[in-house]
């Protein structure tokens, strides 16, 4: 997706060559870059990791195809973070100093994110974060490749209110970092289109049976429910309030919501459900119908693509724009190219801030109907809130 001009090509080897007669750069002539990627493959979100892997397999061979990046070679190194903080830690660990990885990959909860945070800065190793996330994090060796609250959640609060939808709330999630914050930042959201938050509530993981918090919503006499509970819980808590009869009472704002859980529902259920997305993958834009196309002759006709898929094949491309940019394989030099870099992406133009490393792209809201997840409104181009404070 990422075009590089001739002149800018010839420049970059030019560049390359230059150091190398000094003996000076980083990776030599013909060597493998290599990317660490430390996902879930078990441990209850091995779905996101697979979306993942999909999206940074298709980068990586793209970007063998064309020749690599200024002549070397791209591995991903995949390593299994079991869904855990403390071994997201480990495993990353282990990729930098084992592997002298040149970025990481990953991981997909805030949790394990933030854990690895502090080995990420020590040992000066860029995370290429592509999952949606609460925002707020501001660091030279953090990318953001996916959104923040003011690109997925801010437009959708007005639109259900536009809609007739409704404009009160209660917010149910998963207790941990993301759902809390996203909540936090949601209330003060609803509050400016003078709507009103009826309850706020937290699961711990795990939970099976739902009925009282159903219930409880159901009585509350909220007319959405901001929905937060990802992976086979949420699963579950869907199924048991179609069980119900709740989804006929409220219409449920389902945070993170993705291709991953169409089907998971069962048939007809799971329909009028709405969210913020930075991709559709049956949108009818020329781009998105390439990139999927391209994904699932990689994968499999029947292989699920979501926009977590295309967030990760973007993180890489970003980095090999980052280091052409550069005109060196570095690691600080790719992080300087990479700020500020304006790159294409399945859906269109992106760019990364040049302070905070987040980016700027089009934004969606999806419904789901009809087994399948649509476009319901094209938002354009939304760029982040500065992350710097």
């Amino acid at each position: 997706m990422i075009k590089i001009s001739r002149r800018s090509f010839v420049a970059s080897a030019g560049a390359v060559a230059a150091t190398a007669g000094f003996g000076m750069p980083a990776i030599a002539a013909g060597k493998t870059i290599k990317i660490g990627a430390v996902q879930p493959f078990s441990g209850g979100l091995e779905l996101f990791g697979k979306q993942a892997q999909m999206g940074l397999d298709l980068a990586a061979s793209e970007i063998n195809a064309a020749g690599g990046i200024m002549g070397h070679k791209v591995e991903v190194l995949y390593e299994d973070n079991k869904t855990d903080p403390k071994t997201s830690v480990e495993r990353a660990r282990k990729v930098i100093q084992r592997d002298e990885v040149m970025a990481v990959s990953g991981p997909i909860t805030s949790a394990a994110r933030d854990a690895m945070a502090g080995t990420m800065k020590r040992l000066k190793t860029p995370l290429l974060y592509a999952t949606n996330y609460e925002g707020g994090i501001c660091d030279r060796y953090l990318f953001s490749f996916n959104t923040v609250p003011n690109q997925d959640t801010a437009p959708l609060i007005p639109f259900l209110k536009e809609e007739g939808v409704g404009n009160s709330y209660y917010m149910f999630g998963a207790d941990y970092v993301w759902p809390r914050n996203m909540f936090k930042a949601a209330g003060a959201m609803i509050k400016t289109v003078g709507g009103q938050t009826i309850g706020e509530e937290y699961t711990p993981f795990g939970v099976k049976d739902f009925s009282s918090v159903i219930r409880k919503i159901a009585d509350s006499g909220a007319k959405i429910l901001l929905f937060a509970l990802p992976g086979a819980d949420g699963i579950t808590f869907i199924k048991q309030a179609e069980e119900f009869g709740l989804t006929k009472k409220v219409t449920i704002a389902f945070l993170g919501f993705a291709e991953t859980y169409l089907g998971a529902f069962g048939p007809g259920k799971g329909e009028g459900m709405y969210a913020g997305l930075p991709m559709v993958a049956n949108s009818d834009e020329a781009g998105v119908q390439e990139f999927v196309s391209k994904i699932r002759k990689q994968a499999g006709d029947d292989a699920v693509v979501s926009f977590y898929v295309m967030t990760h094949y973007n993180s890489l491309m970003a980095v090999k724009a980052g280091i052409e940019k550069a005109g060196k394989v570095d690691k600080e030099a790719m992080i300087d190219g990479m700020g500020g870099l304006s790159f294409d992406i399945p859906t269109g133009k992106a760019m990364i801030t040049e302070k905070d490393h987040h980016v700027a792209m089009n934004m969606y809201i999806g419904k789901t109907g009809n087994g399948t997840l649509n476009v319901e409104k094209k938002l354009g181009v939304i760029a982040p809130e500065g992350q710097c404070g």
